[in-house]
């Protein structure tokens, strides 16, 4: 073990979202799961808060997460919140299946939270279990490390603990855990609840916590609280033009969901576009298709304005004032998501700058594909476009049931190509291949390592597909049939809220 490494008793603890009022949390402490095991442990993850890797062999790891034993130094509990679900306001939410063990502070001052999901009932488990099954647990740690290696914000999980805990959801299921972690999980509806449950006096002490720790650069401002507000407008539009841009999918948009360090947090019911569908939904306990692909801008808009609300008391003591400001700060949303998105758009197209006309070729490439090309392969394959022969992209034409209209596409973009007066194709194909990924994790990928490690004990395919996302952008030649068109059967798959 390194100078720099950490053992687990050796971590060092800060744990100052503890030091908050009474109001923010309730005190927790892990159910220990039965025969609990480890799946899978990410030494990316572990790096980032100094914990040695080979710490993951000892014989105790499990127990240090499980609650059979105590990390010295935390202090478990369960964070409060409310929130917006599929438009209407919950009162109280709170972390009802998840535990915060404490903070650590890493040897570059950066304060990580450690916490368990799956770690049984709390204050906030409103007549839950507490538990999360094995299905979702492996869906979770692949996708956000999935997530990461697009080069995307996320919480990160540090390991994956399985265990012969019986948990009973629409069938009876395998009780596991995710220890995953983010500098923050505080979330929009944090701020929600002390604002509509009139207990306003500590909207201040949580803005506070947040600037301090996590944005200290607002601290010198003359009004920081907008620039908190302002803040978490930029971050939430980037990260979705982000989620556009791979064809992500998070399927429960919930203002409770929204990290206000623009984090994509809570994997639940999400997925990626096989197929490009505009109207893609992902999460079958969406009947209304409120949180659609399409859709996701737009309820980022919403659950700003959400947040927003919650805001007015610290941005001026005059309500109307208020309002004003925050009305000017959500104005900036759809301008810097347009930009981030005209960005991404030109990137995946190869593009070198942004012209006029540009998106416009983007969207006629997207209601081409519809219903039609692989979202994730077309980009891939369009890496290799020949623009002076652009009805001989055959490779790319065969993606398509309507080819001609493919191929009137096709000239729109070889001239533009040209236009821009590269020379190199070759350079241009790389700089498609940094931003287009070659591996995505398929639904069906997921529920192939899930099936594999629920009838059979055998969690190689979790491990296999999380060595292969984290470089999603490179070919991995041995990895080439993960980068094929998703079998039939993959249309079948369902996910919803409790997965």
């Amino acid at each position: 073990m390194s100078s720099q490494s950490k053992s687990l008793e050796t971590l060092v603890f800060d744990n100052v979202y503890r030091q908050l009022p009474a109001e923010f949390f309730d005190p927790s402490e892990s159910d220990p799961l039965r025969d609990a095991h480890l799946i899978s442990f990410n030494a990316d993850a572990a790096a980032l808060i100094g914990l040695c890797p080979s710490e993951a062999e000892r014989d105790d790891f499990v127990d240090h997460f499980n609650g059979l034993k105590s990390l010295r130094g935390s202090e478990p509990l369960a964070m409060c919140y409310s929130g917006h679900q599929f438009g209407a306001y919950v009162p109280r939410l709170g972390d009802g299946r998840a535990i915060l063990l404490g903070q650590v502070r890493n040897g570059h001052n950066q304060l990580w939270d450690l916490q368990v999901k799956g770690g049984g009932v709390t204050k906030y488990s409103r007549q839950g279990d507490g538990r999360a099954v094995l299905r979702s647990s492996i869906r979770e740690y692949l996708c956000s490390e999935a997530m990461h290696g697009l080069g995307i914000p996320t919480t990160r999980a540090l390991c994956l603990i399985g265990s012969r805990e019986p948990v009973v959801r629409e069938q009876m299921e395998e009780g596991a855990l995710v220890v995953r972690m983010a500098q923050s999980h505080v979330r929009f509806g944090s701020f929600e609840y002390f604002y509509h449950s009139d207990q306003e006096q500590y909207l201040k002490p949580l803005a506070d916590y947040v600037i301090t720790h996590f944005l200290p650069e607002l601290m010198e401002s003359s009004r920081p609280y907008l620039d908190l507000l302002k803040h978490a407008v930029s971050v939430t539009a980037k990260l979705i033009a982000q989620w556009q841009g791979v064809g992500f999918a998070h399927g429960v948009m919930n203002s409770d969901n929204m990290s206000i360090l623009g984090l994509t947090l809570d994997y639940g019911p999400f997925g990626f576009l096989d197929t490009y569908q505009a109207g893609f939904i992902c999460n079958h306990s969406d009947h209304q298709g409120r949180y659609a692909f399409n859709q996701q801008p737009t309820i980022g808009m919403f659950n700003l304005s959400c947040l927003a609300t919650a805001l007015l008391p610290l941005l001026a003591d005059n309500k109307e004032a208020a309002m004003e400001q925050a009305r000017d700060a959500l104005k900036e949303y759809w301008p810097i998501f347009k930009h981030a998105y005209s960005k991404i758009a030109c990137d995946k197209l190869g593009l070198l700058e942004v012209h006029e006309g540009d998106l416009t070729l983007w969207s006629e490439l997207l209601s081409t594909m519809e219903g039609e090309a692989d979202f994730t392969l077309l980009f891939r394959q369009l890496s290799g476009f020949d623009e002076h022969q652009p009805r001989q992209n055959h490779a790319l034409r065969d993606m398509f049931i309507q080819r001609e209209a493919f191929d009137l596409w096709a000239e729109k973009y070889a001239a533009r190509i040209l236009n821009q007066g590269e020379a190199e194709r070759l350079e241009r194909q790389q700089r498609m291949y940094a931003v287009n990924p070659k591996y995505i994790l398929r639904n069906y990928m997921a529920e192939q390592a899930i099936r594999r490690a629920e009838d059979e004990g055998d969690y190689s395919e979790v491990e296999r597909l999380y060595q292969l996302l984290r470089n999603p952008y490179d070919e991995q030649k041995e990895m080439a049939d993960y980068a094929k068109l998703p079998p039939q059967w993959a249309q079948r798959i369902s996910v919803s809220c409790s997965s």
